[in-house]
């Protein structure tokens, strides 16, 4: 009998997951978004290193049609279904995981995590060791690197936390856990041993944020449900990593430093033509901050305007960067749209918050991007440590006043490893049981404001939800209408059927779960 010839070795494998936010809330309410961390992981893996990856949004539901889950209400309304299923490991999400995951057999999972979504992490990383014991299960994120120790110690089910930018750290992971050598060898991690956690130095960031891969690139080959993603779906992009204000509620800074790093204009340009060719039309930027250096915006937005024709796009912007000048390049380069944090209508607040910027301020910035025929959306914020009612009363009157096409009201969510979370503890506001399962920007159950009573706080946010509610209920109908003269019949059929799709989809799962003897 012949020699049976030797099978070659397998490739190594690792499956990057985003694990499941929304569609805990609703079996609709989906990401239909390649979340740009799965994208730049996996195409860092893919161009150095042998291994074979998978990237999975695991929040993306490929057999409906998604519907927002935009507002408090909203979230109030699934809050209960959301508790339910993070509890229930037989709930279907969390056999759609288990069979994605012995589907690929992955050797490393690497879950991407934010704190609001690190308990629904946990269960994946649970479901990743029952699938196989022997299963590297890595971290990484925002939870990350803002709770390294505690992640940790949450779940044993978690072999190794990746702190800040990860691309780096992850392709020498992945080295080192195939030549079986010492994790203490790679920087910018955490892990156990002997029962006790080890940290290896941090990682220094990328200073030429150019030699990244762009994250749309390897879609086609390593994304889960790939033929199921509608083209804008793909259309997020960073120009600069880091953010240079000390907000006390965000910690940007605590993974990419106050030190912006700019990718060159031309790249950024290659990368949207690349989009384009793909057929998105619409691009949002995700930078923490756009626009905080006037000579790059000229040069970036002249370039999109010669090399980019007809491709639309948004961005987030804060206060201080609206000047003519920017506003007027940007116009020219193709924005409809962009995303201004007020957070607060009273200075006070704005000030402890180190925000940079008054609500005096906010006003004329709303007006100018207006009047350039820029969308405009706002968020605010309420509920901070410091805020009494009457601060809070200023936030809605804002609200009310400010020149803006859309609201997005959050509620204060105190995350642990931020400025705030500390303020929060000396206030005694949070207490050693706070239970993070239980609160994000939106979840009814917070309230952590040292001086309004939490009964009467959910009044007064439900005020505030109902000024949003309208304001952004009447200038809904006109965007659509200015998308239409636009000549965007595909964003406006799409910001229709949102809206009418979302409302349908929330009275039908109200009407399911009143009880039979209710009025």
């Amino acid at each position: 009998m012949p020699a049976i010839p030797n099978s070659p070795p397998r490739a190594r494998r690792i499956m990057l997951i985003d694990p499941p936010f929304k569609r805990l809330y609703h079996d609709s309410a989906s990401l239909v978004k390649f979340p740009l961390a799965l994208g730049y992981l996996s195409g860092a893996v893919l161009q150095w290193t042998d291994w074979q990856v998978q990237a999975y949004n695991a929040d993306f539901n490929p057999r409906q049609r998604p519907i927002s889950l935009d507002n408090v209400t909203r979230i109030r309304q699934g809050m209960e279904r959301y508790l339910r299923t993070l509890a229930d490991p037989s709930a279907p999400i969390w056999d759609e995981i288990r069979a994605a995951i012995a589907e690929f057999a992955p050797d490393v999972v690497g879950i991407s995590s934010k704190t609001q979504n690190f308990p629904s992490a946990m269960r994946v990383a649970r479901i990743a060791k029952a699938h196989n014991p022997d299963t590297l299960v890595v971290l990484g994120g925002p939870h990350a690197t803002l709770s390294t120790a505690s992640a940790l110690e949450d779940c044993p089910d978690i072999d190794v936390a990746a702190r800040g930018e990860g691309e780096q750290t992850l392709v020498d992971l992945l080295q080192a856990h195939q030549n079986g050598t010492p994790l203490d060898a790679v920087a910018g991690l955490a892990y156990r041993r002997d029962g006790r956690i080890m940290f290896t130095p941090p990682r220094v960031n990328m200073p030429n944020l150019d030699e990244l891969p762009f994250p749309a690139a390897a879609a086609p080959q390593v994304l889960r449900h790939y033929e199921s993603y509608p083209a804008e779906a793909f259309g997020y992009v960073f120009s600069a990593r880091g953010c240079p204000y000390s907000c006390t509620f965000c910690e940007s800074k605590a993974i990419w430093t106050q030190t912006t790093r700019w990718r060159s204009p031309d790249n950024v340009v290659r990368e949207l033509k690349a989009l384009m060719a793909q057929g998105v039309r619409y691009v949002y930027f995700d930078d923490d901050t756009f626009g905080i250096r006037q000579d790059y915006i000229k040069e970036l937005c002249g370039l999109i305007e010669t090399e980019c024709p007809g491709l639309k796009w948004g961005c987030e912007i804060t206060v201080g960067v609206v000047k003519e000048q920017s506003i007027e390049y940007m116009r020219r380069a193709g924005c409809v749209r962009v995303n201004i944090g007020v957070e607060s209508g009273n200075n006070d607040i704005l000030r402890s918050v180190k925000k940079g910027h008054t609500i005096e301020k906010a006003y004329p910035a709303a007006d100018l991007c207006r009047r350039k025929g820029i969308e405009v959306g706002t968020f605010f914020m309420v509920g901070f440590p410091e805020e009494t009612e009457e601060t809070l009363r200023d936030t809605m009157d804002a609200m009310q006043r400010i020149n803006t096409d859309t609201i997005m009201l959050s509620i204060f969510t105190p995350y642990p490893g931020s400025e705030l979370f500390e303020v929060c503890k000396e206030l005694g506001v949070v207490d050693d049981d706070f239970d993070i399962t239980l609160h994000n920007h939106q979840s009814p159950e917070n309230c952590f404001t040292a001086y309004i009573p939490p009964e009467r706080f959910r009044v007064l946010v439900r005020e505030a939800a109902a000024i949003v509610g309208r304001k952004n209920n009447r200038s809904r109908w006109r965007r659509i209408g200015l998308m239409l003269r636009r000549g965007e019949f595909h964003r406006a059929q799409y910001t229709m059927s949102q809206f009418l799709r979302a409302r349908l989809a929330w009275r039908g799962s109200r009407r399911i779960r009143r009880p039979a003897n209710s009025v």
